[in-house]
C-alpha cells in the first residue's frame, strides 16, 4: 500500500465534507428562496438534465402549477419567475449527484489501488449509504408538499432532512480524523468523565437542530420578532394548547423552546470549557477547545439578528434576512463539528 495512503483517503474525505457542507447550504438557499417545491417529480438518473426546450419549460411549469403553493402562493408566477426557483432546486439535486459520483469514483479508484485498508472499507461503505438514504429522505420531505393543500413540505419532515444530513457530515469527520491519528482511545477516568459532558451537550445540541429546522419549515421567525422578550412575554401561555401542539407545531412555543435550547446551550458550554481549561491534556487540544463557546455565542447573536430583522422579509427576494438566516444555519453546522471534532481529540489524548 502507498505510504501515504492514510493522507490521499483522509483529505478525499474532507472535500467531500465542504462539499456536503455546501449541499446543505444550498438545501438552505432553496428554502429560503421557496424553490424547494419547484421540481415536481425525482428522477435519480435523468434528473440532472433541466428542461432542454420551452415545450420542456411548460411541461414542468404546468406541473407546478398543480399543486398549492401555486395556487395560493405563487400564482402571480410567470414562466421566468418559475425558471429561477427551478434553478435553485435543480441546483440542489446536481449537487448531490455530484457527491455521489465524487465518492463513488475515487472509493473505487482508491481499492483498486488498495489505498484503503479493509479496516476502512464497512465505514466508507456506511458512509455512502448514509448518502443515499439522505437522497430518499430528501424526497419524501418534497413529497410532503406536493399536493393540494400544503404550501410548503412537512416542517418534521424538513427536519429529519436537515439532522440526518448532520449526522452524516459528523460520521465523515470521524471517518477522516481516524485516518489521520494512530493513538490509542484514553480510557481514564478523568477523560471519560469529561467526554461525558461533551456527548450531552452534543446530544442537545441535535434536539436545538431539530428546532432550528420547525423554526424554518414553519416559517417561525417573524411570529415573534422580538428580543428578550417573546412579543412581550417571556412564557408564551395558551390555556388550550395540547402538548403536541406545544412540542411540535405553534410558532409562538417553538419560539420559546428554541430560544430556551440556545441558552441553555450558551450556559453549558461556557461550564464545558471551564472543565477543558482544566483537563490535562495535549496543546493541540488546548488551542481547539475554544473553538466552541465562540462558536456559540456567535450562533446566539445570530439568531437574536435574525428574528429581529424577520420582518423586513420580502418574498421572492433574497435580502438581509435571508444571508442572516444561512449564516445562522451554517454557525450550527461549525459548531456540531467544533464539537465532534474535540472529542476525537480528547478521546486520543495520551495520559
Amino acid at each position: 500500500m502507498y505510504k501515504n495512503a492514510n493522507k490521499i483517503v483522509a483529505n478525499w474525505i474532507f472535500i467531500g465534507i465542504a462539499m456536503l457542507l455546501f449541499q446543505v447550504l444550498l438545501g438552505g438557499v432553496t428554502r429560503l428562496t421557496g424553490s424547494g417545491l419547484s421540481i415536481t417529480e425525482w428522477k435519480p438518473i435523468m434528473g440532472f438534465l433541466p428542461p432542454l426546450n420551452d415545450a420542456s419549460w411548460e411541461e414542468s411549469f404546468n406541473k407546478y402549477k398543480s399543486i398549492a403553493q401555486f395556487k395560493y402562493i405563487h400564482n402571480h408566477f410567470t414562466l421566468e419567475d418559475f425558471k429561477f426557483i427551478f434553478f435553485w432546486e435543480w441546483f440542489h439535486r446536481l449537487w448531490a449527484r455530484l457527491i455521489g459520483l465524487a465518492f463513488l469514483f475515487p472509493f473505487i479508484y482508491f481499492l483498486s489501488k488498495k489505498y484503503i485498508k479493509p479496516s476502512m472499507v464497512r465505514p466508507l461503505i456506511i458512509l455512502f449509504l448514509l448518502g443515499g438514504m439522505q437522497g430518499a429522505i430528501g424526497w419524501l420531505m418534497v413529497k410532503s408538499g406536493l399536493n393540494d393543500e400544503d404550501v410548503y413540505v412537512s416542517h418534521l419532515k424538513l427536519s429529519v432532512h436537515f439532522v440526518s444530513a448532520m449526522v452524516l457530515i459528523v460520521y465523515a469527520l470521524i471517518v477522516g480524523l481516524s485516518l489521520k491519528t494512530t493513538s490509542q482511545i484514553s480510557t481514564s477516568a478523568e477523560v471519560n468523565k469529561f467526554k461525558k459532558l461533551t456527548y450531552g451537550l452534543v446530544a442537545l445540541l441535535f434536539v436545538q437542530l431539530f428546532y432550528g429546522a420547525f423554526m424554518a419549515g414553519l416559517k417561525a421567525a417573524n411570529a415573534a420578532p422580538t428580543w428578550p422578550s417573546i412579543n412581550g412575554a417571556f412564557l408564551p401561555v395558551n390555556q388550550n394548547i395540547s402538548v403536541v401542539d406545544f412540542l411540535f407545531f405553534n410558532k409562538i412555543s417553538i419560539h420559546f423552546i428554541h430560544r430556551g435550547l440556545a441558552y441553555a446551550l450558551v450556559l453549558l458550554s461556557i461550564l464545558w470549557y471551564v472543565k477543558a481549561k482544566a483537563l490535562k491534556a495535549s496543546s493541540l487540544f488546548s488551542t481547539y477547545n475554544k473553538l466552541p463557546v465562540i462558536i456559540v455565542i456567535s450562533q446566539v447573536v445570530l439568531g437574536i439578528v435574525a428574528v429581529l430583522i424577520s420582518p423586513k422579509i420580502v418574498l421572492g427576494s433574497f435580502g438581509s434576512f435571508e444571508w442572516v438566516a444561512l449564516f445562522h444555519q451554517l454557525i450550527g453546522m461549525a459548531l456540531l463539528l467544533s464539537f465532534a471534532g474535540v472529542i476525537y481529540v480528547v478521546d486520543r489524548e495520551k495520559q
